[in-house]
Formats: C-alpha cells, structure tokens, sequence
C-alpha cells in the first residue's frame, strides 16, 4: 500500500463545508472520485488529495507526509458546522488492470489506474513514478511545495480545479491567473540524457537558471520551466535536458 493516509469525513454538513474549502466540485462525488486540493487565501497550494464517496460520509485520501496538518487546516474552518473528521485504518491499494470490486478510477489521467479504500492490500506492482513522469502528474513533497500554484501544476489538465463552482479558499487568485494572463511557468515532461538529484536547476545555453529538475525515469523527467526562458541546450548538473 502506498504512503497515505484515510479520513471519514461526516456529519450532515460535510459536503457543504468542503464545497467552500476545496478547489474542485463536491457534487462530482456523485460520479466517483474526485482529486482536489486546499490552497492559502493567497492562492498557493497547501496539500492535494482524493475524496471518494462511503455511503453517507465522505473519505479523504490525503499524502501521509503532511495529512496532520492538512486535517489541521480543515478543523481551523470547521467552526459550528456538523462535521466530524477521524482517521482510519484503511488502506490504499493501486493499480491499472483488472480493478477489483469497489476499486474508483483516478480521476486524473487513465494511466493512473484505480484506487481501493480497504483494511488489505490488492495493489498491484507498478512503476508508478514512471507513469507520473511520462503524463507530467506532480506529486506532494516533491514536485508540489508550499511556492506552488495549481495551474501552473496542470490542475486544470489533471481534473483537480473546477472554474464553475463558486469560491473557496484562494479561488479569487486562481481565477484571475486563469483569465488574466498566461503561463510563463509550469511543469512539463522532458527528455533527459543522464541524471541529476532532484531540485537541481536547470540552467540554459547562456548560463540563465531556467527551471528545476524533479522526478526521473525511463530517459525522461519533470522540470519546472521558465518557458519563454528554456530555449536551445539546457543542462541539470552533467544531464542534458532536452525539451519535447
């Protein structure tokens, strides 16, 4: 099983309480799962997670790392509202073929397989920091930190912001980034002939500092790019970093 940590999210005001939290629509639990995240009033990224439906309550599938302080930020907007957050003991389990009974596809790209909430492991062996690097999905804690924006990690192309749903916490900056200008960084998938740790900057022909290295795999990786920047030969340590 993964690294993850499950929450039950109940009480009769859990889907309104999360519907002004959440950058995504809580009515699309009605179809499955949904991949969201939390941002500060200033528009930057907090945490992202799952929500899957459980009869009347609602699970959060959040990355073990920082799921303290995630249920922290949620309990601070709680207020009177009915609603009741605990932990529980079920597991994680992945894969892309054959999905089990009550597995829910991920809503982020098919390559990303499905997702089971259960007390036993049915994961299946998959090399799942490949399929994030060949589809360009950052992940918390290494792509995703507290200097990142949502849009410029592909949220909207991900499934994991909703433009319709009226506001939630730092909505108003993630609005006006979408209609109001346009994207000079962001991560992309690149080629990449040898290797670099990840958080090595990627320096441009003319010794610019362009972007950053992060995740590696099968000759290809996530940069975060300067793109009006990242032209002609760039280079991440002694690794050629070549833009597809």
């Amino acid at each position: 099983m993964s690294l993850r940590q499950v929450f039950r999210i109940s009480g009769s005001d859990a889907r309104k309480f999360l519907q002004g939290l959440i950058t995504n629509d809580i009515k699309k639990l009605d179809h499955g799962l949904v991949y969201a995240a939390i941002l500060t009033p200033q528009g930057k990224y907090i945490c992202d997670f799952f929500l899957a439906p459980d009869g009347a309550d609602i699970l959060l599938d959040a990355p073990q790392l920082d799921a303290d302080a995630l249920i922290k930020r949620l309990s601070m907007y709680r207020l009177r509202a009915d609603v009741t957050i605990t932990a529980t003991d079920l597991g994680v389990s992945r894969g892309i073929e054959n999905a089990p009974s009550g597995a829910l596809l991920d809503p982020r790209h098919p390559a990303m397989g499905w997702r089971l909430y259960s007390d036993h492991d049915q994961s299946q062996d998959v090399d799942w920091t490949a399929q994030r690097v060949s589809h360009c999905i950052p992940e918390h804690g290494v792509e995703l930190g507290p200097d990142s924006y949502i849009l410029e990690a592909g949220f909207e192309r991900l499934n994991g912001v909703d433009f319709r749903k009226g506001c939630y916490v730092g909505q108003e900056v993630t609005a006006r980034m979408k209609h109001k200008t346009e994207l000079r960084k962001g991560f992309e998938t690149v080629s990449i002939e040898g290797s670099a740790d990840i958080g090595t900057p990627i320096i441009a022909d003319d010794g610019k500092d362009v972007g950053t290295l992060f995740s590696q795999a099968n000759g290809q990786a996530i940069a975060y790019l300067r793109f009006d920047r990242a032209n002609g030969p760039l280079t991440a340590g002694t690794a050629h970093v070549i833009r597809t």
